[in-house]
């Protein structure tokens, strides 16, 4: 018996011996206490309640033998004898309250809600009845119940603690709870209410002060939090507090803030993960990926069997491009969960990174395999399916396997209405780089035959009629979309792109100009800069293309699409031919197997007269982007100042009946016609050859 609960029982027992004589008990235990043949005759009343006192005594006994071995049988006794005492003294609230504890403890949980009702009813007032029945109301919520259940049983909680705040204002834990109920019945405003209140009384109480800022953060006002969290943080020692003051900082993207928070904390507590996850991310935000690495490391320590380090790790060596040391991170993340989806697609994506493909889509193809065969529940097996159908898809599409992607997208419109919406625009799309418009558009329009009201269809179907040199179906289709809200922002540049491809450049520009205004900072225009520098070099406007670009890679220098862009620019120019071979090799140090920055590296060299470089990048761009004509063009370029005439034609050859497979958009009939120009000149030339002169090669 603990020592406390012994000094509880002795009380009891004072209080019953100074009742009852001094000659009432033996000197047995109560358990074994037995009342004396005689005693001295007291008054009824008196003797009622020195009966009663025996009895609680006895009670309170089993009650602690019932905490200390958990047997039913002690518990029926602290029953029975509650009830006994209960029975000569129901004046005694005190033993109402214990008894309804006492049906508690035991799970009895229906006769503790009605005696504690039943005390109740006399003493509206009885806070600490009031106390048990609400952690009783609680406790229930936990346990499984049909949802009306819940939703009585939830109201019925709200309602004892509203009480017990009534009778004692300062009742922090009360508070506590109430506004955790609240949050849970999705009454935001009402458990913000009562947060308030208790900060009111107790500014400085840091468990009101933590929940207030859960709220504030779960609603999305960051800003509210750090205003909230800023100076008591500063002042306490509450790793806590400091947790979730960093956390507020990064949803604003101070990352620089965040850090300084989330150091204080993991210094305070330096086992805890989730504080050194949080600082991780605040770093990789700032780009210190090794500070941010130091702290993966760590987490391996601490938590050595968690897969989510591991695989963190894993992306930050991709980034590095330190793609051994990521390999490393991904074997042990497989050797901790070899079935984790998160795993197999981080293994797909390293393989991606190092250009293996063929090894990425061999293991999302055997993941499918592997999920399909599992006796999964349907609706985990069916969000599973739809993360690798997606991935296989876009796998297969990144090696122009386009019949296989198509495959997958079918798989992926079978699962479920969600992945039917997603599944139509993907197959659209690829059958647009499959130069398939008719089953491109046929794909969006039964998409949005079927989901009228979804956006993202509605958009992907007016991007493709763009693409078919339909450009007023498509702007009228994207201009009943603009509503003056938040997402018009991403509308005008859409609708700019459609007027782009179709070579209406001054609506292309005004439409990127009004993306421009409605973005809410310099960094969200980071692609509308680009957007609007294309645009300028599609007219031959270089110089204010390149102060675009310029702009655009102050936001972001890793950007490897405008990086590649302008680089080619620069290369197609013949000008400043150093400065393209840097800009193209920066962009590809960002994606090493990308076809379209391999053919501009290939071009700047063959600018620069280096026609070995030039000849095998531009074999690695052909090897990657098949049908794409400019490739074949520039490789025909480069084989024929080599003198290497017939390999020459048969790259002109590929990439004349390309140009016949583009879309309207894409068709560019003066290249065509130089083209045309080119391989028929050199065809003459080679007829004209004697044949002593060919030379194999």
């Amino acid at each position: 018996m603990s020592p406390n609960r012994r000094c509880i029982a002795a009380a009891f027992c004072a209080v019953a011996l100074w009742l009852l004589q001094p000659a009432l008990f033996a000197q047995q235990p109560p358990a074994a206490a037995q009342k004396p043949a005689e005693k001295a005759a007291l008054p009824p009343e008196l003797d009622a309640r020195a009966d009663a006192y025996y009895n609680f005594a006895i009670a309170s006994y089993y009650e602690e033998l019932y905490e200390e071995s958990s047997r039913s049988e002690h518990a029926s006794l602290a029953i029975e004898h509650y009830k006994k005492a209960y029975a000569l003294d129901p004046r005694a609230s005190v033993i109402g309250e214990r008894l309804a504890g006492m049906y508690a403890k035991s799970q009895r949980i229906r006769d503790a809600v009605l005696e504690a009702q039943e005390i109740l009813q006399r003493e509206p007032d009885n806070i600490a009845v009031r106390r048990l029945l609400a952690r009783i109301y609680v406790h229930t919520l936990g346990e499984r119940s049909t949802p009306s259940n819940s939703k009585e049983t939830l109201v019925r909680a709200i309602e004892q603690y509203r009480e017990i705040l009534r009778l004692d204002p300062g009742d922090t834990e009360s508070s506590l709870w109430l506004a955790r109920l609240y949050r849970f019945q999705n009454d935001l405003p009402r458990a913000e209410e009562v947060l308030r209140s208790g900060l009111a009384q107790q500014p400085e109480n840091e468990d009101l002060l933590r929940q207030f800022a859960m709220l504030l953060l779960d609603q999305g006002r960051a800003d509210e939090a750090i205003a909230l969290l800023t100076k008591p943080a500063d002042h306490s020692s509450s790793s806590e507090l400091l947790a979730l003051l960093g956390d507020a900082y990064i949803r604003v993207q101070d990352n620089a803030h965040a850090e300084s928070a989330l150091s204080r904390a993991v210094e305070l507590e330096p086992r805890e993960p989730e504080f050194r996850r949080k600082l991780a991310q605040a770093l990789l935000a700032q780009g210190k990926t090794d500070a941010a690495l130091a702290q993966y490391k760590s987490l391996t320590e601490i938590e050595p069997g968690e897969v989510q380090n591991y695989l963190r790790m894993a992306q930050v060596y991709r980034q590095l491009k330190k793609l051994d040391r990521a390999e490393e991170s991904i074997l042990l993340a497989k050797q901790r969960a070899p079935g984790n989806l998160e795993v197999i697609y981080g293994e797909a994506l390293l393989y991606e990174a190092q250009g293996r493909f063929d090894d990425a889509i061999r293991v999302v193809s055997d993941a499918v395999a592997a999920v399909k065969a599992s006796p999964r529940s349907l609706a985990n097996s069916q969000r599973t399916l739809a993360a690798l159908y997606e991935q296989l898809g876009r796998l297969n599409r990144e090696v122009e396997n386009f019949p296989a992607a198509v495959s997958a997208y079918r798989e992926l419109l079978s699962l479920d209405t969600d992945s039917e919406k997603r599944a139509r625009a993907l197959l659209a799309d690829t059958y647009r780089l499959a130069k398939d418009m008719p089953r491109a558009l046929e794909e969006s329009g039964k998409g949005i035959v079927l989901f009228p009201q979804d956006r993202g269809l509605l958009v992907t179907h007016a991007m493709l009629l763009g693409e078919n040199g339909q450009t007023d179906e498509a702007a009228a289709l994207l201009r009943g979309l603009l509503a003056k809200s938040g997402e018009d922002r991403d509308l005008y540049i859409t609708l700019a792109q459609v007027f782009e491809r179709g070579k209406r450049f001054d609506d292309a520009e005004q439409s990127i100009r009004m993306a421009e205004k409605l973005a809410s900072s310099p960094a969200e225009n980071e692609g509308v800069w680009f957007l609007l520098g294309a645009i300028f070099e599609r007219q031959k406007k270089f110089d204010l293309a390149e102060e675009q670009f310029k702009k655009a890679l102050q936001v972001n220098p890793q950007n490897a699409q405008i990086l590649n862009y302008f680089g080619y620019m620069l290369a197609d120019q013949g000008t400043r031919l150093e400065e393209a071979v840097d800009l193209i090799r920066r962009a590809l140090a960002e994606e090493p197997f990308n076809g379209a920055y391999l053919d501009s590296l290939g071009w700047a060299y063959f600018k620069q007269n280096n026609l070995a470089e030039a000849e095998a990048y531009l074999r690695k761009a052909v090897d990657r982007n098949r049908h794409d004509p400019t490739i074949h063009d520039h490789l025909g370029d480069v084989l024929a100042k080599a003198g290497r005439d017939a390999l020459a034609a048969a790259e002109w050859e590929k990439a004349l009946a390309e140009w016949q497979r583009a879309l309207p958009t894409e068709l560019e009939p003066d290249r065509v016609a130089a083209l045309e120009k080119k391989l028929a000149g050199l065809k003459h030339r080679i007829a004209q050859k004697p044949a002593s002169e060919s030379k194999p090669e």
